[in-house]
């Protein structure tokens, strides 16, 4: 087998021999064509090898990599050879095997992952990298890692893997491409690259198609590639602009058109990192992106996968620029949840984290409509369910559960628990307390939890305290508008009802409509 699978290599070439004939007499099984460059063969265990021994490379020609056999140990070859040995073995691994079928090309896939861990060896070394080697490099982990994946059928029906029950799918060939991903972060990483060279290999279509791959539904992948990505982005200066223009496109993407990604989280990820190395004062590309990217991203449903990264993203803009606390509260109203109550209490929570960054005159922006806001979440009877196991109770199913009700309005109440954002409101009461007092009036006089009455009143007891001739005027203010609202509703009541009466009495003719209610239509028995 193993004989099998290096005949597939093509012919060791003499000083005579061109790459074209070297092409022309490589061997074929029986009833098959020449096939001079098989970087993506999949069945290499099939046919009869007709030479006895094959060199050189499945990709480049022999006169690159010097008719090196690529299967001798590094150990075994001078130091002026052992480039064109590497150039050899990285040539080898571009054959690629097919790893849903275990049992298949056992012996040929053993080789190739004896010839990576060779390489991952040799790369932690300090040899210098030739510009033969790089490209092969790239060469290979291009053939080996660039793959398109199927349709992702599983996150189409969850909502872009809103649904956290589901496994992760695992890609039977992680195996083989861990050592893939591993030799390249060794290698980009070496300091014996010259990234002026390297970068003419790792290009802008290089990067295009390492983040397509972020798309995996295979974890591991993803973390990988954030490892990778990040550090191409350390050492490729040049191509800084290009990564973060490319990401943001795929942002772009997902917020605008399929909301459906594996890879947004981990994306994030990274983009946290780089903007906690932004130098200030902020450039306006980068605030662009806040207002355009980050705060658009909180408009998806699957919010969730990836909220913790998104708000530590949002936090460190604000840590550098503290100005941008009223943007990113604007934008956040603006993406408001009002009937997905799981979005609205982490929205109410990056509030709150916001709120506490806040200064006076960024706040006094926004006071009215957040305060607004607030107020109707106030009044919501929206709750969270939590599903736990639990010994005492009977759940669905016949499953013994614990249910555990977070309430919005709960949660928006106990922004008076935090002593900031109290500072804040005793400062601005003569304009927050008319807009909250309603909100608060209703609560205690109508909400159905207990909690939540209880947080209601203790609010009420806090503005009293903080100025008590305020609230009796905002609260007789409030009494007489509910008397107004009273009025009007009694008004309109006895309208319709005059209305109805004098639709009654009319006679019925041709097609006039007519309001129908039991007193005016008989029933025939």
């Amino acid at each position: 087998m193993l004989r099998q699978f290096l005949s597939k290599l093509p012919r060791k070439s003499g000083k005579s021999d061109s790459p074209e004939l070297t092409r022309s007499t490589s061997c074929t099984t029986a009833g098959s064509i020449p096939q001079p460059h098989r970087s993506n063969s999949l069945n290499l265990g099939s046919g009869r090898p007709c030479a006895p021994k094959r060199t050189s490379s499945a990709v480049f020609p022999a006169s690159v990599v010097a008719g090196i056999e690529p299967l001798l140990p590094f150990k075994d070859v001078p130091n002026s050879e052992k480039m064109n040995l590497f150039v050899s073995k990285v040539s080898l691994c571009c054959v690629t095997f097919d790893f849903t079928d275990p049992t298949k090309n056992l012996i040929e896939k053993d080789v190739k992952r004896q010839t990576l861990l060779e390489l991952l060896d040799f790369v932690s070394g300090s040899v210098r990298f030739s510009e033969p080697a790089i490209l092969a490099m790239c060469r290979m982990c291009a053939v080996n890692l660039f793959r398109v994946f199927p349709p992702n059928y599983r996150s189409a029906v969850s909502n872009g893997g809103e649904n956290d029950d589901d496994e992760p799918m695992f890609d039977p060939a992680w195996p083989h491409l861990q050592i893939v991903y591993d030799l390249l972060v060794k290698f980009i990483t070496s300091s014996c690259l010259d990234a002026k060279v390297a970068k003419k290999y790792i290009d802008h279509s290089f990067i295009l198609r390492l983040l397509d791959l972020f798309d995996s539904e295979d974890p591991r992948e993803r973390d990988c590639l954030k490892t990778i990505l990040h550090r191409v982005y350390g050492k490729f200066m040049v191509h800084r602009p290009f990564i973060r223009k490319a990401i943001s496109n795929i942002f772009y993407r997902f917020v605008f058109e399929i909301e459906r990604h594996n890879g947004i989280a981990e994306l994030l990820e990274i983009f946290g990192s780089i903007i906690s190395g932004f130098a200030l004062p902020l450039k306006e590309e980068h605030k662009i992106f806040l207002w355009r990217v980050l705060i658009p991203l909180h408009k998806p449903k699957s919010l969730g996968v990836y909220f913790q990264q998104l708000s530590y993203c949002v936090s460190q803009f604000i840590e550098k620029e503290p100005k941008l606390c009223s943007t990113v509260i604007r934008g956040l109203l603006k993406y408001w949840p009002i009937t997905n109550s799981q979005k609205e209490l982490m929205f109410l929570g990056e509030l709150e984290e916001i709120l506490e960054a806040i200064n006076m005159v960024e706040f006094q922006k926004v006071m009215v409509p957040l305060f607004w806001r607030i107020g109707c979440c106030i009044n919501s009877f929206h709750f969270q369910v939590n599903l736990e196991p639990d010994l005492c109770l009977w759940g669905i199913f016949g499953c013994r559960m614990r249910v555990e009700n977070v309430m919005v309005a709960e949660r928006a109440l106990f922004f008076w628990n935090n002593d900031q954002i109290v500072n804040l409101i005793a400062h601005n009461r003569h304009v927050i307390l008319p807009i909250i007092l309603p909100a608060l009036e209703k609560n205690a006089q109508n909400h159905w939890n207990h909690a939540v009455l209880n947080l209601t009143i203790n609010v009420r007891k806090m503005f009293m305290e903080m100025d008590d001739q305020l609230f009796i005027s905002c609260h007789i203010h409030f009494k007489e508008e509910e008397a107004k609202v009273s009025i009007l509703s009694e008004k309109r009541k006895e309208a319709w009802k005059q209305l109805e009466n004098a639709a009654s009495l009319k006679p019925i003719a041709g097609n006039t409509a007519v309001l129908v209610t039991p007193l005016a239509t008989p029933i025939a028995y």
